[in-house]
């Protein structure tokens, strides 16, 4: 796959585990490496979800992104990605975030975000790595804990969802992989991965060499109609992302900042869609180009490269469209043909 990254599915706790089991399976057949969960509050939980895939499927592997520790204790989380790790045979990977601020602040306090996910990391690791942890953190705090069962590898990676800078840097420093949220724009990708990339020197260490990027996917025979397609997703998500994170300055910049549409346009196109106006209407091609991968086959593969190029190591894609399960495997049939 010359110039490209690899590519995972995503699925989410809005989603039944049998019908997550059948995408997973299939997802394996087209060639994908990963199927990604999201977990959002209130939803249902995805671990049942991760282990009928596990079970349903022998190479994919089976990603949490994400677990966040104000509603998951990160010894809980080592528990049951331990476990999840046992039953796929050593395939589940570890995302750590910091959830929905509005949902969270339904619960407890959203606050020390950093610090949150720096304790998160630094007592799940060595538990998933079969170590006893005492750690006293600003956030959580763990002392002389060990799973009472042998992981069955030495090391799960970590991969962290970042924004803002500060968890960038967090990320940088202990974690295995970068988690890029859908409706984060390109330009965003380089200087997440400079951030990142300056922590883990600061840190002694090298730079997370696994960067995977979310994003929604509209693929079909007639290009100008798969971006017109993809508008509503886009549409659906840039409202209720902004309304989620409206107390978090970080995470607006990442999704608004440097995303090659005009300022005056954007605030437009946002007050368009509150008002009820399609997003076929209110959205040109510019919010296609920054927010999904849509088009053709080709097209879709070639937008890809430039991420890859970029560094994005893994695209992750929810497949949006009348026919997702054969776009799918019409994608990945491209993409291993290069």
């Amino acid at each position: 796959m010359t110039g490209l990254p690899r590519f995972a599915v995503r699925m989410h706790g809005d989603m039944d585990s049998r019908i997550c089991a059948e995408a997973a399976r299939h997802a394996e057949a087209c060639g994908f490496d990963t199927v990604w969960f999201a977990e959002n509050l209130f939803q249902r939980g995805v671990l049942p979800a991760a282990t009928a895939c596990a079970l349903a499927t022998e190479t994919i592997e089976i990603g949490i992104g994400v677990f966040n520790p104000f509603n998951r204790h990160p010894t809980l989380m080592a528990m049951e990605l331990g476990a999840l790790d046992e039953i796929s045979g050593g395939r589940a990977i570890l995302g750590i975030g910091a959830g929905v601020p509005r949902a969270i602040e339904r619960i407890g306090a959203f606050r020390n975000v950093a610090e949150a996910m720096n304790d998160a990391v630094a007592i799940a690791g060595p538990l998933l790595a079969g170590e006893e942890v005492s750690h006293a953190g600003k956030m959580f705090s763990a002392e002389g804990v060990k799973l009472s069962y042998r992981p069955v590898r030495d090391r799960v990676p970590i991969y962290l969802a970042a924004m803002g800078e500060r968890v960038l840097r967090v990320c940088g420093a202990r974690a295995d992989g970068l988690l890029i949220s859908n409706m984060c724009p390109p330009a965003f990708t380089g200087r997440a991965i400079g951030a990142m990339a300056e922590a883990a020197r600061q840190a002694g260490r090298p730079t997370p060499s696994n960067v995977v990027k979310y994003v929604p996917c509209v693929a079909g025979e007639d290009g100008a109609l798969a971006r017109r397609a993809v508008k509503p997703a886009i549409g659906a998500m840039l409202g209720a992302y902004f309304r989620a994170y409206e107390t978090t300055p970080a995470a607006l910049a990442a999704m608004a900042g440097d995303n090659g549409i005009e300022p005056g346009l954007f605030a437009r196109a946002l007050e368009r869609l509150a008002a009820g106006e399609a997003a076929e209407d209110a959205l040109d091609d510019a919010f296609v180009a920054a927010y999904a991968v849509a088009g053709t086959v080709e097209q879709c593969l070639d937008r890809c490269r430039a991420l890859a190029a970029d560094g994005v190591t893994q695209m992750t894609l929810t497949f949006h469209g009348d026919r997702p399960g054969e776009w799918m495997a019409r994608f990945g049939a491209a993409a291993a043909a290069g």
